[in-house]
């Protein structure tokens, strides 16, 4: 099936979804980090940490973490869970190169490690992993229900998946306020700081048409998992997805 988000493109030029994503964060690399915290607030690290804390009590030894980006979300699982292996994946090697740096400085070599994969198409084996996590890149899916299901494919039995997602606020003022900054102040601020304005002209527009809460919940299921539940933090900005293998 066909999901809307699958087809906005950050260059909106002909090719591949998933080759535009890859070209477009290689690029912005560099000052990802800086831009993706100021344009949160850095409310997105409060985002991570509760996810990760939802994992505690499963106590998951081996991790993949999907769309790794530059590694956030890997080091503070590495923090929190202290699992033996977190791998991450993702499909533009220059954010992880970003992500390779951060995990050195923080000492985590031995715990981290990442490798170049598309998610629909994983080159690992099955039921391989306690939990798989993804922050932010899952509306960045060329194709969400291949992806999905290599996530479940690769988790092990009773596996816990967490997806944290990007959300569109339903309620006043939020709606409103959200309306303003995410149409007006971020493609702005991306394009000054990152010089490349469609890559942040293309966050918003993603976000609108990604399919929400329960819409996403009746995807997972279609995938595989069971016992799906979501929750909305900070009045909608962001949803916590959580579902069972």
């Amino acid at each position: 099936m066909n999901y809307p988000q699958e087809q906005i493109k950050p260059y909106r030029s002909e090719g591949k979804k998933t080759k535009q994503i890859e070209q477009m964060f290689d690029h912005i690399a560099p000052t990802y980090d800086k831009l993706n915290h100021t344009l949160s607030w850095n409310i997105d690290r409060c985002w991570r940490k509760r996810a990760i804390r939802c994992l505690a009590p499963s106590h998951p030894r081996s991790i993949l973490d999907v769309a790794t980006g530059t590694g956030d979300f890997a080091i503070q699982a590495c923090r929190i869970l202290q699992p033996k292996e977190l791998i991450g994946v993702d499909i533009s090697e220059k954010m992880m190169r970003v992500a390779r740096t951060k995990v050195r400085a923080a000492g985590f070599e031995r715990c981290i490690s990442f490798r170049k994969e598309d998610v629909a198409a994983l080159s690992l084996p099955s039921n391989r992993f306690d939990a798989v996590i993804v922050a932010f890149g899952v509306r960045n899916f060329e194709n969400l229900d291949a992806g999905l299901q290599e996530m479940h494919r690769v988790l092990r039995e009773n596996g816990r998946m967490i997806i944290l997602e990007l959300g569109t606020p339903q309620w006043f003022p939020m709606k409103q306020l959200y309306k303003l900054y995410s149409e007006s102040v971020i493609p702005l601020l991306g394009r000054l700081f990152s010089k490349d304005g469609k890559a942040y002209r293309y966050l918003p527009d993603s976000v609108k048409a990604f399919p929400q809460g329960e819409k996403m919940i009746g995807i997972m299921h279609k995938a595989g998992f069971k016992d799906a539940t979501w929750k909305r933090l900070t009045g909608g900005l962001c949803a916590l997805y959580i579902a069972t293998k």
